[in-house]
């Protein structure tokens, strides 16, 4: 069968699933074979090397559609199955207009939309896709051992809330402005032993940043869609200049973590099952059976040492600089004390040599 995936999701379910697509979105960059194939569709906004808030402006600007379909290429390719999505309009290719184009080549090729809303529904279109790609055993297999893993931590998350209640968890998609994960993520974090009352019970909303500071989150997790590592690092950036921002108690424990949205959380591919895991791992790491791969993706900000940095750097430091300054003079003569004392002791003591 000759399968075109236009949303990246389903082209990480279908190498999964052992059957290669013939032509993927320019979004599709896992496995990495992914970037070898043929590319079906290109988006109108530069995204790279912008900010968060740049790319929202930008979004915001575009009159039409955001993504444009390369018709010819697509017929030329001449699939059987046109996988997409009907849950976000600014994710992908709209399956409207997905459908619109399968109606247009001759002989039509079926259109299977995939549209999860909640963690399980992520994981059923496995069992979806591989019904409709002619691999089912391999989905079965593949959903039997999601099971497995998801009850695996579900069975510690439940006894690490016993011993240590369930931490307040946060997690945004986007940072300026900030925006809560909806859909799958409010059950993650509920599986993982969290508490989930930030996260939206339906999609991805903006969130007023008072209601942050008001929730005061133990844990949390930046996982900017689109953005790599390294950029979601960058990004917390968006939230320090923020006010309060230093006095969120995850900020506080150093509880801060910059994700790859591309690898986990944002995508309701199979790995998500490496989300959870991931998520698990970070928020009880001591009930966590061994560090998953997917930490890599994973990277802890030491948020307090931002908000110092960025107050510097700006024209009139923010309050909180200032409070950590005297805090900062403070421990200095604490120490200098400490010191002193050291010394009359040590003046008082037998001579021990040099070393």
């Amino acid at each position: 069968m000759r399968v075109a995936s236009l949303l990246p999701s389903a082209t990480e379910t279908l190498f999964a699933l052992g059957v290669e697509p013939v032509g993927v979105s320019h979004s599709c960059d896992h496995p990495p074979a992914a970037r070898d194939l043929p590319t079906l569709t290109s988006t109108v906004a530069d995204h790279a090397d912008r900010s968060a808030a740049d790319i929202d402006a930008q979004m915001r600007e575009v009159d039409g559609a955001v993504y444009d379909l390369d018709e010819d290429r697509l017929a030329a390719l001449d699939p059987d199955l046109l996988v997409t999505q009907a849950t976000c309009d600014v994710c992908a290719v709209d399956a409207s207009e997905i459908r619109a184009a399968a109606a247009r080549l001759d002989p039509e090729p079926e259109v299977l939309a995939c549209d999860p809303h909640s963690f399980e529904d992520a994981l059923d279109d496995v069992e979806r896709i591989g019904a409709a790609v002619d691999a089912e055993a391999a989905a079965s297999a593949l959903r039997a051992d999601f099971r497995e893993r998801v009850e695996a931590v579900r069975e510690r998350a439940e006894c690490a809330v016993a011993d240590e209640g369930r931490p307040r968890v946060a997690v945004l998609d986007w940072t300026d402005p900030p925006i809560r994960a909806g859909h799958w993520v409010r059950d993650m974090v509920e599986i993982a032993g969290g508490d989930p009352a930030f996260q939206p019970d339906g999609p991805s909303e903006p969130v007023a940043w008072a209601d942050v500071r008001e929730f005061d989150p133990e844990m949390l997790v930046v996982a900017p869609c689109g953005f790599a590592r390294d950029r979601a690092v960058d990004a917390v950036g968006d939230l320090a200049d923020r006010p309060g921002f230093d006095d969120l108690t995850a900020v506080a424990d150093g509880r801060v973590y910059a994700v790859d949205g591309n690898a986990l959380f944002n995508r309701p591919s199979h790995r998500l099952v490496d989300s959870l895991e991931t998520l698990f791992a970070r928020l009880h790491p001591e009930h966590a059976a061994t560090a998953p791969e997917a930490l890599d993706a994973v990277a802890s900000v030491d948020a307090e040492k931002l908000v110092i940095e960025q107050a510097v750097t700006s024209e009139e430091p923010a309050e909180g600089y200032r409070r950590r300054a005297q805090r900062t003079r403070e421990l200095a003569d604490e120490l200098a004390g400490v010191s002193a004392e050291a010394n009359d002791h040590l003046g008082e003591s037998p001579d021990r040599g040099s070393r």
